[in-house]
This record gives C-alpha cells, sequence and structure tokens, in this order.
C-alpha cells in the first residue's frame, strides 16, 4: 500500500511542478506585455504632442518608411487595445492556474499524510 501511495505522491508532485513551471512562464510572458505596454504608451504619448504638418516615420526592416500621423495613431491605438485584451487573458488564466496549483497543493499534503500514516503503520508492525 505504501508503495502505491509514493506513486502516487511522486506523479502528483510532477504535475504540481510542471503548474509552476507553466505559471512561470506565464508570468514572464505578462511581464513581456506589460513593458511592451509601457513602450507602445510612450509612444502613444509622444504622437499626440505631434502636429498634422510634422513628419512621422515607421521602421521596417533596415528602411524608414514615411506614414501619415493618423495612421501612426490608430496603428499604436490598435497595439494598445490587443497588449491590454492579453494582459487581461494571461491574468485570467494566472488566476485559474493558481486555483489549480493550490487544488494540488492539498492534494500533496494529504498524500504525504496518508503515506506517512502508511508508512509509519508498516514501521510499527515490524
Amino acid at each position: 500500500m505504501a508503495e502505491a501511495l509514493q506513486k502516487k505522491l511522486q506523479s502528483e508532485l510532477e504535475k504540481y511542478k510542471q503548474m509552476q513551471k507553466d505559471v512561470s512562464k506565464s508570468m514572464s510572458a505578462r511581464q513581456k506585455l506589460e513593458a511592451q505596454l509601457t513602450e507602445n504608451n510612450i509612444v502613444k504619448e509622444e504622437l499626440d504632442l505631434m502636429e498634422s504638418s510634422n513628419t512621422v516615420y515607421k521602421l521596417i526592416g533596415p528602411v524608414l518608411v514615411k506614414q501619415d500621423l493618423e495612421e501612426a495613431k490608430a496603428t499604436v491605438a490598435k497595439r494598445l487595445e490587443y497588449i491590454n485584451g492579453e494582459i487581461q487573458r494571461y491574468e485570467a488564466l494566472l488566476k485559474e492556474m493558481e486555483k489549480k496549483s493550490e487544488q494540488h497543493r492539498e492534494v500533496l499534503s494529504s498524500l504525504q499524510q496518508e503515506y506517512q500514516k502508511a508508512t509509519g503503520r508498516a514501521v510499527a508492525k515490524v
């Protein structure tokens, strides 16, 4: 019985470790999105300071291409909207992962207690 519990405990522990890796990856991705959001907000502020007579250039590969100011503002606005949506998606994903992680912790704790009881009884019988 103790061996079966140990295998189940080991299996749950592996699942828990994988879940922690997934949480870490999602947190990293969210941080990257936050950095992109900050950068794009700065670009938006700079574009808002410009007048329609100013020239805007967009970097495409190694070339600077002239771009209409309104088009640049619209592009940045769409990018900000997309990034905000992705951040919200990751926040929801992280909340869900935290719930699952907490459930795994509880299962691990109960399995560990059962295993300790089983091994304690086995030692007591000998």
